[in-house]
């Protein structure tokens, strides 16, 4: 059995969360960049170029790459040999989550009431938290930061088997039309079918964590990737909703197994800020 303080842990969920937010993956910023070789239209071109400009200011002068600093989601892949001595899993995670968010000057936009009197929490947090045990003596942290305008976009279809992949297709179209520009295309396009309609949910969300334009493992998923990226692509939307030929950066499919009588389909839209980091402890 192996022991990690978590005090490890809340240091580590602070440097996520500043990294996150001033740093855009490489992998973003390579698709950015080839995006706009193959955007048409002059304004996308611009948008696209801005978007790099953005970023690189972002990085260089450790300020976020966006305003809204986001919801801050964290999954934790506990592997079954480690012992977290010195305060429990979930309290680390948050601890460094307000401390990441106040260090940095981040904006905190975390309400503890969504109903009724809606104050802010002033610190980000509660983060979501998602904990799966593994085999192993090691934690692995993966941090995501998603902002409104994108998961304000999120679709759950609750199709039927007779619907198949045309089915699908089109409800992934229709979501993605129906956001228009409020998710901040480009976009990564996330996908979860099968499982129960929270397990398509959290697949979507999961989603955002695969690198950018990295095929499915199974061809077969692989092809629909690419053919929910050719119709996205064809609606004209284009970056930040300015018309052009690339509204999507990428499409991420997940799949699980689900019942005989069910296709339940979730679509959760990155934005082209794709913010999110992993540490392994």
């Amino acid at each position: 059995m192996r022991e990690l303080d978590a005090r490890e842990i809340t240091a580590a969920v602070a440097r996520l969360c500043e990294q996150a937010n001033f740093e855009l993956p490489e992998d973003s910023v390579a698709a950015l960049r080839a995006a706009g070789q193959r955007e048409r239209s002059a304004r996308g071109r611009q948008v696209l170029q801005l978007l790099d400009t953005n970023q690189i200011l972002a990085r260089e002068g450790r300020i976020p790459s966006c305003q809204d600093t986001g919801f801050v989601l964290v999954f934790a892949e506990l592997g079954q040999e480690v012992h977290v001595v010195g305060g429990g899993l979930e309290e680390a995670i948050q601890a460094g989550v307000g401390q990441g968010y106040a260090e940095h000057f981040l904006r905190a936009s975390i309400v503890a009431d969504p109903l009724f009197d809606r104050v802010n929490t002033r610190d980000n947090t509660p983060a979501v938290v998602h904990v799966e045990v593994v085999p192993g003596d090691r934690l692995k942290l993966s941090l995501l930061v998603k902002g409104a305008g994108s998961e304000n976009s999120t679709q759950l279809g609750m199709l039927t088997p007779a619907h198949g992949p045309a089915g699908v297709l089109q409800f992934v179209v229709q979501a993605v039309a129906k956001a228009g520009p409020n998710a901040c295309p480009p976009l990564v396009v996330c996908v979860g079918i099968g499982g129960t309609a929270d397990k398509a949910l959290l697949l979507a969300k999961k989603a955002s964590l695969r690198r950018l334009g990295e095929p499915h493992p199974d061809p077969r998923v692989a092809t629909f990737e690419a053919q929910i990226l050719e119709a996205v692509n064809a609606t004209g939307i284009g970056p930040q909703g300015y018309g052009g030929v690339v509204t999507a950066l990428a499409a991420h499919v997940e799949t699980y197994p689900t019942h005989i009588a069910s296709l339940p389909v979730a679509v959760n839209l990155q934005c082209h800020a794709v913010r999110h980091k992993d540490v392994l402890l």
